[in-house]
């Protein structure tokens, strides 16, 4: 067998994903020397290029192309046989790798520390990014779990709703819309909105929830994140559609107000999410577990 290691595997897989050895060292908490040098590493074993400069960037070469795809492959293996093992120690220790949409960064950190409170040997590797960065991680099965607002339609999944996800038109208190009531969904036609970036969950439930009441959506400007939307709607660039999970704070204060929109909230729900032919070890089964018998419970008393 040829000397490489699993670390290599791991290097070459943040590379190709960040088409970066900069990001890549980002990602993985190392040097950008040290991320080159386990590509060499790599390369020298099998005696081939498996990647390449293409600009500022990198890209995978025609072997680095099969390479990828056969190394996914391996480490889902790999999690398969921890996890199996992890079944033989019980839960005295264990790993999650555990993947959220970034909404769900408002609330994920408070249900970990309580989980942390009841399994304290448990060490959460934690991921936050938008749908679909999200629903490739576990396609590529490199995480155990996912929340995220909406069970994938394209995947054998097994998701399972835990809390309650209601979603509403936000804008800042001295709008002109705040002070009306009971306003048909139609009127919102005729003002601009601020909404998140393509590849977004809340993006696509507010493009569906326009296309159903088949009423234009007016885009002032896109924004990669929510806490840079609720600014932009405090400063008066536009409305937005959030999740109340999101605006909590702000809402209490009186920075943001809602728009009283007929049928709205539109109310969705979280879900944990895992492949379903993923073997779980004994600390995700616990964290599904616990997500769905108290998730729901601690989030509505917290927010």
């Amino acid at each position: 067998m040829r000397p490489y290691t699993l670390k290599q595997l791991q290097t070459f897989l943040e590379v190709a994903r960040q088409h970066s050895v900069s990001k890549a060292a980002e990602r993985l908490f190392v040097t950008q020397p040290a991320v080159s040098m386990q590509l060499r590493q790599l390369e020298d074993a099998f005696g081939l290029a498996l990647v390449e400069p293409a600009g500022r960037n990198i890209r995978l070469t025609h072997a680095g192309q099969s390479f990828v795809v056969h190394a996914q492959a391996a480490m889902a293996q790999l999690k398969d046989l921890e996890a199996q093992m992890a079944d033989y120690v019980g839960l005295r220790k264990g790993r999650i790798d555990l993947a959220v949409v970034s909404t769900a960064k408002y609330f994920i950190p408070m249900l970990l520390v309580r989980f942390a409170k009841l399994f304290d040997g448990v060490n959460v590797q934690l991921k936050i990014d938008n749908r679909v960065n999200i629903l490739g991680m576990l396609a590529r099965s490199e995480v155990d779990l996912v929340v995220m607002g909406r069970a994938p339609a394209d995947l054998d999944c097994d998701a399972v709703p835990f809390a309650t996800n209601p979603l509403n038109i936000v804008a800042a208190p001295g709008h002109v819309l705040v002070r009306r009531k009971q306003l048909p969904f139609s009127v919102l036609g005729d003002y601009t909105f601020v909404v998140r970036e393509e590849g977004s969950g809340t993006r696509a439930a507010m493009e569906r929830l326009f296309e159903e009441q088949r009423t234009p959506l007016k885009v002032q400007m896109e924004m990669p994140s929510n806490e840079t939307i609720k600014q932009a709607v405090m400063a008066g660039m536009g409305l937005s559609f959030l999740s109340m999970r999101t605006v909590r704070h702000e809402l209490a204060s009186g920075h943001i107000a809602l728009v009283d929109v007929q049928g709205m909230p539109q109310m969705g729900h979280w879900y944990i999410t895992h492949l379903s032919q993923k073997k779980l070890s004994p600390a995700a089964r616990s964290f599904k577990e616990f997500l769905i018998e108290q998730g729901g419970a601690l989030m509505d008393s917290w927010s």
